[in-house]
């Protein structure tokens, strides 16, 4: 046990512990040169990943590189349209608290996993990741396919980028999003498949209810895109891990 208090960690020898931070500095600098982030980006997705691999393993790791392609060619995708509609992403990339809005979720998940060794850390990890693959592909796609949405609260036509504003290409894109990210983390022997359905469930759930935030609480200004994102991959979370240990799979 090279981590005292994490007893349970896939770093758990000197050795690995090297891995993962060799990784995790490789995958930080990869990220900012294609400027998928700015440099306090970089950081925060370096702890997040170092999180994730230090405390989950390779697979975990995996999964959050999938995300990472996803996002990066999703937000590229209709670029000229999203300026348009004046919702683009900053060429420069994503800066910390986005960054840390989606992934800390995830990465403090990793490292309950590695200290306590219950599976429904790791399965509300997963979920974490989930939902953030979801919600940013059916946000990033739904806004490069579509002049007009749906807000979820009402169902009435708004301008496609509206907070809570969400599109059925978009919507399904990002559920297929999800899926992806279940199926790296069963491929590589995290999730079982009945734990695969959950993340992707709750994955789903949470991108629902950042719509409804959206629409709601961050329309009127009481709290921020990147508040309801953390608030989303939390929900995501928790729902799997309560799931989990309500025995309900």
């Amino acid at each position: 046990m090279f981590i005292p208090f994490l007893p349970h960690a896939w770093a758990s020898t000197p050795e690995r512990l090297a891995v993962a931070t060799a990784v995790t500095v490789s995958f930080a600098l990869l990220a900012r040169a294609v400027r998928g982030v700015t440099w306090s980006g970089a950081v925060a997705g370096g702890l997040a990943c170092f999180a994730l691999f230090a405390g989950a393993g390779p697979g975990a790791f995996a999964a959050l590189v999938t995300l990472f392609v996803m996002t990066w060619i999703s937000t590229r995708l209709g670029y000229r349209r999203k300026q348009e509609l004046g919702v683009a992403e900053r060429k420069e990339g994503r800066r910390a608290w986005q960054v840390m809005a989606n992934l800390a979720v995830a990465g403090l998940g990793a490292l309950l996993f590695g200290a306590t060794g219950s599976r429904g850390w790791l399965l509300a990890a997963m979920a974490a990741l989930a939902e953030a693959a979801t919600d940013t592909v059916a946000s990033e796609i739904g806004q490069s396919g579509n002049q007009e949405a749906r807000l979820i609260t009402t169902w009435k036509r708004v301008r496609a980028g509206v907070d809570g504003g969400i599109t059925m290409y978009g919507t399904l894109t990002g559920l297929a999003a999800g899926i992806i990210i279940a199926a790296v983390a069963g491929a590589s022997g995290l999730l079982t498949r009945s734990e695969m359905s959950i993340a992707v469930a709750a994955g789903f759930a949470g991108m629902l209810g950042d719509s409804v935030l959206g629409a709601t609480i961050q329309r009127r200004g009481w709290i921020s895109n990147e508040g309801v994102n953390l608030m989303a991959t939390l929900g995501a979370a928790a729902l799997a891990y309560a799931v989990f240990v309500l025995n309900l799979v």
